[in-house]
């Protein structure tokens, strides 16, 4: 049996990618552990919570993301209209009285036979795989607003509705910032931004300022200091957090934020943690590897050998890109808080799952470049 050099560059997949991968989820599980230990030793007697429950979700995730590195995308590409079922109606059951569970004054989990599952964190990787099929499937009639744009708009907004009367708003605007950059990738017209724009912002205004929270949130990110021990503490602890790591951090473990005076510390503000144990080399090492990550993801994307696959490639990387910018960004002051993870990093089953079956798919379709990531 013959193998040519071209058989096993396609069967190898994106190695820098893969190798970005692991470092990010090595890094982010030490991370974990170190903001978390605290929390778990005061709230289940157990430092090694967090860090177990993690580790267990990042095994599931990682057997996952190997099988769907190795599926025919032709067979994917069959699953998506039954996977966009199943993530809407899982998406629907977060509202159906013991089944769905409100914490924190949001519906955004179910519970089945004693596991939780956050339906949203699917709904990104159903959104994702669907518009690359409906636009690759339409590409020439792209400018047929009734048949090739009314149609995704429908399903993205019929998520994002579902999503955000779980009252998550952020994962509903994170859909629609996700949505909307690959509407965008696909050549929509400009005009129908426009409109969407007018119809949106508007909205969007509206639905802000309807809730107490939210607007708190707005007018802590205007003024810290207005609210320092309410909607202004989280991030302005965050703050303390960064500063405190100054160039070098003050080691891994070392950090005091973590240990009562930041809330979410191994969740939304696992960054904080980071930057104060690590310090400001460690955040631009970190911000390195998911510029690697962006930077194979888009190439995977550029070089694909279909219009699916350049799609499919550009909205998995800009997930995991808008998240990790989107949270630091939170953290670091720069927008009003919300709620979306740090991928690799913050606690979260569903979030670590999906993370590495999205970065399963990545590579899968790096495997038909031809590009090995070793250029």
């Amino acid at each position: 049996m013959r193998f040519s050099a071209e058989k096993i560059r396609q069967n190898s997949g994106d190695f820098l990618l893969l190798a970005v991968v692991i470092l990010l989820l090595g890094i982010g599980l030490a991370v974990l552990f170190s903001a978390s230990y605290f929390y778990g030793e005061l709230r289940f007697q157990d430092p090694l919570y967090f860090l177990k429950r993690q580790f267990v979700k990042a095994a599931v995730g990682a057997v996952l993301a190997f099988f769907l590195a190795r599926i025919p995308m032709e067979t994917i590409r069959r699953c998506i209209p039954t996977l966009l079922l199943i993530s809407f109606i899982l998406t629907g059951l977060t509202f159906v009285p013991g089944i769905g569970k409100e914490i924190m004054g949001a519906r955004r989990w179910i519970f089945i036979g004693g596991m939780s599952f956050q339906p949203s964190e699917l709904a990104k990787v159903a959104v994702i795989l669907y518009l690359a099929y409906i636009f690759s499937k339409k590409e020439e009639r792209i400018d047929d607003f009734f048949n090739a744009v009314f149609p995704p708009l429908l399903v993205v907004f019929a998520f994002i509705t579902l999503i955000y009367f779980q009252n998550d708003f952020s994962t509903a605007f994170f859909l629609f910032l996700l949505a909307l950059a690959m509407f965008f990738i696909a050549r929509i017209r400009v005009i129908y931004f426009i409109l969407l724009g007018a119809v949106g912002i508007p909205l969007a205004i509206v639905v802000i300022l309807t809730k107490e929270h939210r607007v708190r949130r707005i007018l802590a990110f205007l003024n810290p200091d207005m609210d320092p021990i309410g909607a202004g503490f989280q991030v302005n602890a965050a703050q303390d957090a960064l500063i405190n790591g100054g160039i070098w951090g003050v080691g891994l473990g070392e950090g005091i934020k973590k240990l009562g005076g930041l809330p979410e510390a191994h969740s939304d503000f696992v960054f904080a943690v980071l930057g104060e144990e690590m310090g400001f080399i460690g955040v631009v090492f970190i911000v390195a590897l998911f510029t690697a990550f962006s930077y194979r993801g888009y190439s995977i994307a550029l070089k694909s050998e279909d219009r699916f696959g350049y799609y499919l490639a550009f909205g998995i990387t800009t997930a995991i890109l808008f998240q990790a910018l989107l949270n630091i960004a939170v953290v670091s002051g720069i927008v009003p808080a919300t709620g979306i993870p740090l991928p690799f990093f913050s606690s979260g089953g569903s979030s670590i799952v999906i993370t590495l079956l999205m970065c399963g798919l990545l590579l899968n379709l790096s495997r038909n470049t031809g590009d090995s990531g070793n250029e």
